[in-house]
């Protein structure tokens, strides 16, 4: 085991990479799950944008569980009581993108792409801050880890991210040309249905 500057020890051998790979694909789910959905919205989107899409996901992935780790050494306590709160925020957030995928969908307006409407940046943002607060809770359990293991923790969960978050966004493309002005529905039912497992999970 080798000593790393700052708190605590870390023993870096590969269960620690296989065991951040997979935290990531763990965490990864809910955003996979969303980009599937977000793919079925939006069935022209270019692959540049779903890089930047996939890209937002990975980079909360990567922000959460660092900030979950600074919480730790600073404002534990006040932070545990915010925990109490992550499963109702996810829940608000993603029955607000999802209700109005499927609101447009019932009005028959399927995204064409960057041009034609689809999902904006505040609703990506809104998307990956709902999909990835419960990576705050990551933190707590990579607290007696150095900051160097905890950043390198977060940046191999965010790798795994994006390329799980790819993956979702072309199923869900393909899904969507074939499933043509009922892709907005299925993607808006999906994202409700995300947002209530998790808040479900976190609540019992």
């Amino acid at each position: 085991m080798n000593r790393v500057r700052g708190i605590g020890y870390v023993d870096w051998n590969y269960l620690f990479f296989i065991n951040s790979v997979l935290f990531g694909v763990g965490l990864a789910m809910d955003a996979f799950s969303v980009s599937m959905a977000n793919g079925l919205y939006e069935p022209q989107m270019k692959k540049s944008r779903m890089c930047r899409i996939a890209g937002t996901f990975a980079a909360f992935q990567v922000l959460m569980p660092l900030l979950g780790w600074g919480f730790v050494h600073t404002i534990a306590e006040r932070f545990a009581g915010f925990q109490r709160l992550i499963p109702w925020i996810a829940l608000a957030l993603l029955l607000y993108i999802g209700g109005k995928m499927l609101y447009d969908g019932l009005l028959g307006k399927q995204a064409k792409g960057e041009n034609g409407g689809g999902l904006t940046w505040t609703g990506l943002i809104l998307e990956g801050i709902a999909t990835s607060i419960d990576a705050l809770s990551v933190g707590f359990t990579i607290a007696e880890s150095s900051w160097k293991a905890a950043l390198t923790e977060s940046l191999i969960i965010g790798v795994v991210t994006f390329g799980i978050c790819m993956g979702g966004l072309r199923i869900g493309k393909r899904m969507g040309t074939r499933l043509s002005g009922k892709a907005s529905i299925l993607g808006g039912v999906i994202l409700i249905g995300i947002g209530l497992e998790i808040f479900l999970t976190g609540i019992f």
